[in-house]
């Protein structure tokens, strides 16, 4: 499949890929997998405009996170407008363990802190992009076709948190990348309590309430 090819480099950079166990409980709670997708995009807008106020110096950066941001605007109003139309109601719910497992281990310094938070960007956006590939051959037309069209888009993001990540450590940052590997492998792999969109492998019952 083309897609695969144009996710090669993503799949070269994650660790590990998403279990199918993943990918079977999604399917089971597509509801969930919806509302939290959608929370998702807004965190991942929020993230982006936070790194605007924190380091206004850095045009790159600038320029990179706002367009980041009004695209994943964009797309939570896109997974919106799927909920309505399927009458999925848009809720709360609680964060997976995945990111703040991750945040954890930034540094305090600087350009530590924010080399770290720019890397763990970029597992984001290449995991998410990963599961969107993973899961679309399971998913109706409609949902296919929308999850594959974010693909380019959130390839593209994940290149530009590593462009800025090595920018603000003015050199290599493989070490480092290396390390969160280790632990987004080890999350992706790992049991969770809850299913969302980046939790790791769940034994999963179809019908969880949405507000698990």
């Amino acid at each position: 499949m083309s897609h695969q090819q144009d996710l090669s480099e993503i799949y070269t950079f994650l660790p590990c890929e998403t279990p199918r166990e993943w990918v079977e409980c999604a399917l089971k709670n597509e509801a969930k997998m919806l509302i939290d997708h959608a929370h998702c995009e807004r965190k991942a807008a929020s993230t982006a405009i936070n790194l605007m106020y924190r380091y206004p110096d850095r045009l790159d950066l600038q320029a990179k996170m706002s367009r980041l941001a009004r695209e994943e605007l964009r797309h939570f109003e896109q997974v919106l407008a799927i909920l309505k139309k399927r009458n999925i109601p848009f809720r709360g719910m609680s964060a997976s363990r995945y990111a703040g497992e991750m945040r954890k281990y930034v540094r305090k310094n600087e350009p530590g802190q924010l080399v770290d938070v720019l890397i763990i960007g970029a597992f984001i956006e290449a995991r998410s992009c990963e599961r969107f590939a993973k899961i679309s051959p399971y998913l109706d037309d409609t949902l296919k076709k929308f999850y594959l069209s974010l693909l380019k888009s959130e390839a593209r993001h994940y290149q530009d948190y590593l462009t800025l990540a090595r920018d603000a450590a003015g050199g290599s940052i493989d070490e480092r990348v290396a390390e969160f590997a280790d632990l987004e492998k080890n999350l992706i792999l790992g049991e969770d309590e809850q299913f969302r969109f980046h939790s790791g492998v769940k034994k999963c019952i179809e019908g969880l309430g949405v507000g698990e």
